[in-house]
């Protein structure tokens, strides 16, 4: 089959040691992102199968229908809204589902937590230029940063990477609110954590708060400016999950004015983003450029599967397919 591997920034997928799996095919990794669905039409064209990593790119009905040879789409991890399942399947394009684990953007995400709560990014980049001990050139905004204990972390998505957020948590001697829909609330009290009176309590009373919900459409825009706005001027809010789910311009908003005081973030709403994103270069934000499941460990889990699947449906016998109801 002639296979091609989408938005392989880092070039690290050709090194990985289950590539090997696909030795009897022809494959092309492209390094960079095609733009608009005419230029990836261009590139995707003479190709059978295609991997996608994670959300990278979006293959849409307008684009599926430009791709008559296209017979599979691989996805590392499971399928997200970034590809059309039903033009997909009126076209007789099989998607084969892969594997994930929480490992990686829950590490990720505790790192943020830590790392901008001591200000370690801003001391780091300032004792380079040989500032020491200064958290910024402004007096005004060189302050200390602080520890974790005894300061109260909010959840919201307590799924498989929430849970492994609140043990983090609870061991560096955190308290644990949680806030998402009815089943994670229940389960959150059940496992013995604090569980927020109302989505305003929970973000008034957190010191820190994470983000860990799916995107869809009830929850694209589920946090507001007027939600952010109830957070401690101190407060920390984190999303490791989709920048989608916050209302386009509001945590922009809500820093300007002072509440929250700090995020760190990993997802932008159009990636890879460029240097005039206007929350990559405050001193109050730690940016990451989406790294949550960008880890060796979690790549060789991803892709092996994704081969595995070509593999499997090269060979006539397909598996992991996913099933339209």
């Amino acid at each position: 089959m002639k296979i091609a591997i989408l938005d392989d920034y880092q070039d690290a997928v050709r090194h990985l040691p289950c590539f090997d799996l696909l030795k009897e095919h022809e494959v092309k990794v492209f390094n960079n992102t095609a733009t608009g669905t005419g230029q990836l039409a261009i590139r995707l064209q003479p190709f059978d199968a295609v991997v996608l990593i994670r959300e990278r790119s979006r293959l849409t009905r307008p684009l599926l229908q430009k791709l008559p040879n296209l017979k599979l789409i691989s996805q590392t991890g499971k399928v997200a809204g970034n590809i059309d399942i039903a033009a997909a399947h009126e076209l007789g394009i099989s998607i084969a589902e892969g594997v994930g684990d929480p490992t990686a953007p829950a590490e990720l995400t505790w790192a943020l937590i830590m790392a901008a709560s001591r200000k370690l990014t801003n001391y780091a980049a300032l004792l380079q230029q040989g500032a020491w001990q200064t958290s910024s050139l402004y007096p005004a905004h060189n302050h200390l940063g602080r520890v974790l204990k005894k300061r109260t972390l909010g959840i919201w998505g307590y799924g498989k990477i929430g849970k492994m957020i609140a043990g983090y948590a609870k061991a560096f001697g955190m308290q644990v609110m949680v806030w998402g829909r009815e089943p994670s609330r229940a389960q959150a009290a059940s496992d013995g954590l604090l569980v927020a009176a109302s989505k305003e309590a929970f973000f008034a009373e957190c010191d820190v708060i994470s983000m860990h919900l799916r995107l869809n459409e009830a929850t694209r825009g589920i946090v507001s400016q007027a939600d952010l706005a109830l957070m401690k001027a101190d407060a920390l809010f984190v999303n490791t999950s989709r920048a989608e789910l916050v209302q386009p311009g509001a945590l922009e908003a809500a820093l300007d004015a002072g509440q929250p005081g700090f995020a760190a973030i990993d997802v932008f709403e159009s990636e890879p983003v460029t240097t005039d994103y206007p929350l990559i270069r405050r001193e109050n934000v730690l940016a990451t450029p989406h790294l949550g499941y960008v880890e060796q460990d979690s790549y060789e889990l991803y892709f092996r599967m994704a081969f595995q699947n070509i593999v499997d449906f090269a060979n006539g016998n397909p598996r992991n397919i996913l099933q339209i109801a």
